[in-house]
């Protein structure tokens, strides 16, 4: 029996995901939930697991292709693992008719996975079959990413005049950028589209060519990557060029989509650590063993930024065209620095979390974004954030705001220096704290008032740990 494999649908916004790996390769045996391929999206990188055990009998998308969810990606012949299950039976196999018996079942499952492959291009011959496609209803929601709104509203074009042709009328990032080069958009699927064999005849050529030399300009190496040019790195004399990540590729878009929407100013403070740091050392030993979780700093910076964002509430904002939304729960997205990249899982409802909950959930949400199992809910949702560049011995950074939030905080390094007390110097445990703030809606004597809460809060603490 033949089972597809599907594009799964990870989060309520989410239409599309693109495969970045495939752990398996035709021909392997897969347990069923053994994790079979791995996929990225605008949210969360991700594992999908095997919906069957068997064997995979065919990969239909290939690495690095975008395909809208529900899309058949690959078949897995379950009959094979049935039949490898019955074959120590010896009663089954003195039995001739019947092991012959699943050939014929075995045969409609070969012409079975194309019917599914063109679903997502079904809405699609409709939407391009004249010279341009019908615009929606003025009443129709669109779906569409930040990215492609972002797009729309920079070159003045209303979503609605734009057809969509990914799941449910969604409209991608070809879409938009068909629409502004004055052509119709495809009206194949994200899957073929993907395919270098079903780009017209005059573009085929082109796909088969080598990529460019790279131009180099004053010390600056620029790469044309042809969408058909295979993802992978290139060498160039005594350099290299590596292609982005879909990850990388994601966080380039959020972080330039940042800086376009939100006039980025910054504020700095140094806040004496010294009370906290020995805090930390006395009751760290007995934490550990007591909770059976290590105690590090990051929870006494999440509890004293909850401290400011509850005394000044604009800080726990987002904004939403020309109103402002104060938000009543707190969440607290914390960066987490990964080998490919870097996710903001998120700390729920942080104001209501004592240090020992604010270090498990950051334990746990931590470890399960090393291990690609965060849930796309768990990055959502965030009314501020907090970045940690101290950690890796930065003295302090000057974060990018993570949208919809109107600040970040971040962390410097912790660290022994002189200062002066009562006109005498002394040693104490340092640490510079900065604050990138929205100015559309955060003004300076907010942020710095909302910095002295979060100093006055670490310098005084007095919340027990034990």
């Amino acid at each position: 029996m033949a089972v597809d494999i599907v594009m799964p649908q990870m989060g309520e916004s989410i239409f599309e995901g693109t495969i970045t790996k495939w752990l398996k390769k035709p021909g392997d045996k897969v347990e069923r939930d053994e994790p079979l391929f791995e996929i990225s999206t605008d949210k969360v990188d991700a594992e999908i697991p095997s919906p069957s055990a068997g064997v995979l009998k065919e990969i239909k998308v290939g690495e690095g292709k975008t395909v809208p969810i529900q899309t058949v990606v690959g078949v897995i012949d379950a009959a094979s693992s049935a039949a490898a299950a019955s074959a120590p039976a010896p009663a089954k196999a003195a039995d001739p008719p019947k092991a012959a018996a699943p050939a014929p079942a075995f045969k409609p499952a070969v012409a079975a996975p194309p019917p599914p492959a063109p679903k997502p291009a079904a809405p699609a011959p409709a939407a391009a079959s004249g010279p341009a496609a019908a615009p929606r209803p003025s009443t129709e929601r669109i779906h569409s990413s930040p990215l492609v709104r972002r797009m729309a509203k920079e070159h003045g074009i209303d979503l609605a005049a734009v057809p969509g042709t990914g799941a449910g009328g969604r409209v991608s990032k070809q879409d938009i950028e068909a629409f502004i080069a004055g052509g119709a958009p495809s009206s194949t699927s994200a899957e073929e589209a993907a395919e270098p064999a079903s780009p017209a005849p005059a573009a085929a050529p082109r796909a088969s060519a080598p990529p460019p030399p790279p131009a180099i300009s004053g010390g600056q190496v620029h790469v044309a990557f042809e969408s058909a040019v295979p993802r992978e790195k290139m060498y160039f004399g005594n350099y290299e060029v590596q292609p982005m990540s879909i990850m990388r590729q994601r966080i380039a878009e959020h972080m330039v989509a940042s800086k376009h929407v939100s006039p980025h100013v910054y504020s700095v403070d140094e806040v004496d650590m010294t009370k906290v740091a020995a805090l930390r050392a006395k009751s760290k030993d007995e934490f550990e063993k007591r909770y059976e979780t290590k105690l590090t700093f990051m929870p006494f910076f999440v509890k004293a930024a909850v401290a400011g964002l509850r005394a000044y509430p604009t800080m726990n904002a987002s904004l939403d065209g020309t109103n402002v939304i104060l938000h009543k729960e707190i969440n607290v997205g914390i960066a987490v620095a990964l080998d490919w990249g870097l996710l903001v899982p998120v700390i729920k409802s942080a104001d209501e979390k004592n240090i020992l909950g604010i270090q498990r959930t950051m334990n746990d949400l931590a470890e399960r974004a090393r291990t690609k199992k965060l849930k796309p809910e768990e990055v959502q949702e965030s009314t501020f954030s907090i970045t940690n560049p101290g950690v890796f011995g930065g003295l302090f950074g000057l974060p990018v705001i993570s949208q919809p939030n109107v600040g970040i905080l971040g962390l410097g390094m912790i660290e022994k220096r002189p200062v002066v007390i009562n006109d005498s110097i002394a040693i104490r445990s340092m640490c510079y704290v900065t604050l990138s703030y929205d100015h559309r809606v955060v003004d300076g004597a907010i942020a710095h008032q909302f910095l002295h809460k979060v100093k006055d809060t670490l310098e005084n603490w007095s919340e027990p740990l034990l």
